[in-house]
This record gives structure tokens, sequence and C-alpha cells, in this order.
């Protein structure tokens, strides 16, 4: 076994605000998440008009948060943003703070999707509605007041884990134009032989058994096994895809995930920065305001954003 690095101190406050209870049921489990991201959370600044709406998408309505500064008009840059939770945790307001500050250091227009959760709504649900929103965000470019040719995809845990896969569906269809893609502390498919996976596997957070126990809520059969786009680590072809952050945490079971989906698009031609937050869990973001190198990670998320969308 490698050594163990030492957890970073700004980590404190991710073990603080976790609960000592132990969840027996699915709704248990949504509400101890939604109250340790209260703990961790902060109000939007007053510069920011945050409205939630409905995305009309066929036969239903995606709920998603919209941030804009105020007093700007025009077209804005737009970043789509996909909160985490395992697929099955997770929403509006667990992620807000995450959202509202990705809108207040960019500069630009958010919309962060509330996604339908599993287990009660499997693949391809959630990832639908995260899709059929930039599809809606790109058709209605005009009337929404949004640049249509600057576009960022960007999500955390299991949203990061849509980005990649809404990004490969958009290549394969021909479907809207992606700036950039934003990957956080997420797993495109797990890697083999996975060392973080067997270093972390419990007592950080994120457990190994939670990442199989979320997969198999979000996939119950093995219908999708070999659709790439639902696995783009297992894909033959990831070339030509959007310019990708993938930003891991250092002790977290699914880092080694990240590593092997920056490497593959790396060797597939694409543009790529990785990063890794030294000493830091899974979900490091949301200790943004507890410490200042889990703020400086934020920054540098925000700022991968910026540097594309201007």
């Amino acid at each position: 076994m490698s050594s163990t690095p030492t957890v970073h101190p700004d980590m404190d406050a991710l073990v603080q605000a976790r609960s000592k209870e132990t969840a027996k049921t699915i709704e248990d489990t949504r509400r101890l998440w939604n109250e340790y991201a209260a703990k961790l959370s902060r109000p939007h600044p007053a510069h920011l008009a945050v409205e939630d709406i409905n995305i009309p998408a066929g036969d239903r309505q995606i709920p998603v948060r919209v941030y804009r500064h105020k007093g700007k008009s025009g077209p804005q840059p737009c970043i789509i943003y996909l909160h985490g939770g395992g697929f099955i945790k997770g929403d509006l307001d667990s992620s807000d703070s995450v959202a509202w500050g990705f809108a207040d250091q960019t500069g630009a227009m958010v919309v962060s999707v509330d996604y339908r959760l599993a287990p009660e709504h499997p693949w391809p649900a959630g990832f639908d509605d995260g899709y059929d929103t930039l599809t809606w965000v790109a058709d209605n470019a005009a009337t929404f007041c949004v640049d249509k040719d600057r576009i960022i995809v960007a999500g955390d845990s299991a949203g990061g884990r849509y980005t990649a896969c809404i990004c490969m569906k958009a290549r394969d269809t021909n479907g809207p134009k992606i700036l950039a893609q934003v990957m956080l502390y997420t797993s495109a498919g797990p890697a083999e032989r996975s060392r973080s996976r067997e270093d972390f596997a419990s007592g950080y957070g994120l457990t190994a058994a939670d990442s199989v126990s979320f997969r198999k809520a979000l996939f119950p059969t093995d219908k999708y096994d070999n659709d790439p786009i639902v696995w783009p680590l297992k894909a033959a072809d990831v070339s030509d895809l959007p310019p990708a952050l993938v930003h891991s945490a250092e002790i977290d079971p699914i880092r080694d995930d990240g590593r092997a989906y920056a490497a593959k698009l790396i060797l597939a031609g694409n543009r790529v920065t990785y990063r890794e937050a030294k000493g830091m869990l899974h979900g490091f973001m949301r200790a943004r305001f507890f410490g200042p190198d889990a703020k400086a990670e934020f920054d540098y998320i925000c700022e991968f954003m910026r540097a594309h969308l201007q």
C-alpha cells in the first residue's frame, strides 16, 4: 500500500458537518444530505438575481434555477451546472452555493438543473434532463439572452459524470456547441486496478462501497453496459470533445477514475487540464467558505471557466 496523504485542515468543515445519524431509507439519505449541505452553504450575494423556472421538455417540465448578474444586458455566456449527490440525492438548494459561486466569479449566467434522481428514475432520466436543458438553452438563446457560442457544461461528482456523457452525446448527434466541459471529483466509469479505491475505500466521506451502490441505483440492469455515451471511460473514441478541466480530490476513492479519464482524453488529442486538490476530500468545493486552500481550488475552477468564456 502506498503512503497515505495527510488530510488537509480545510477539510475539517466537511467532517464536522457530517451527521452521526445512519440513514435507513432513501428519504433519510436525502434529508441528511440536504442538512449537510445547508451547514456548508451561504446565501447568494445581492448583485445576483436568482429565479426558479421550469424548462419544457416533451411531456415534462425540468426545474432549474437561473443565476444572473443584475444590470447586465444582451447575450450572456452560460454555464449549465449539474449537481452532485451520487445520482440519488441533491437538489437546487443543496447545490445553491456552488451554482451562485460560479455565476459570481465568472460573470456568466448559470442554469442549475434539478434533474430526476435514482432509484425512482434510473438512467437515462437524469441525463436526459441535463441534455434537454442544454438543448433548450441553445435553441432559445435569443429570447433567453444567452450567447449560444459560449456555453459550458459543468458538474461535480454525479453531475460531473453527466457532464462527460452530455459532451459525448452532443458530439455524436451534432448537438449544441459546448465551449468547454468541467468535471469535478467525478468518474466517467471505474478505472481498472484503481489504487485510490483501495487506499481510500472508507473513512474519508465517500466510500468505495458508496460508489458501487450509487452505480447500481442508476443502472439496475446491464442494458447500458456497452453504450459509449453512458461509459465515456470505456468508449473507443473520445476524440473531438470540448476542452476539459478534470479536477480531482487526492483523497477520494474515485480519484483514479478522474486520472484515467483525463489521460484518455489527452491521448485522444483533446485539450485537457488535470488538477488534483492535494490532501482534499470528495466534495472539497463546499469547504471554500472555511479555508483559504479550499477557496483557491474553487477559484481555479472559476478561472478556467472565465478564461474560456472570455
